[in-house]
């Protein structure tokens, strides 16, 4: 289940950087929407970072121990 929610993550991430590069090419930079798109990366990353730590901290991602 968590393994399948950082992947979806992961591709909105890399989805979000493609369309912001998609709409700075297009719009040639008279819009909003290639700062929204880079703010909306910007906010998944945070949010899998968030996800990751908390998995670690509760015991959902085994640590490497020797």
């Amino acid at each position: 289940m968590l393994r399948a929610l950082v992947v979806l993550l992961l591709l909105a991430i890399v989805g979000s950087l493609f369309s912001s590069l998609f709409f700075l090419y297009r719009d040639r930079g008279d819009s909003q929407r290639t700062a929204r798109m880079l703010t909306w990366r910007i906010g998944l990353s945070i949010a899998l970072f968030l996800m990751l730590l908390a998995g670690f901290r509760f015991g959902l991602i085994p640590g490497y121990t020797q």
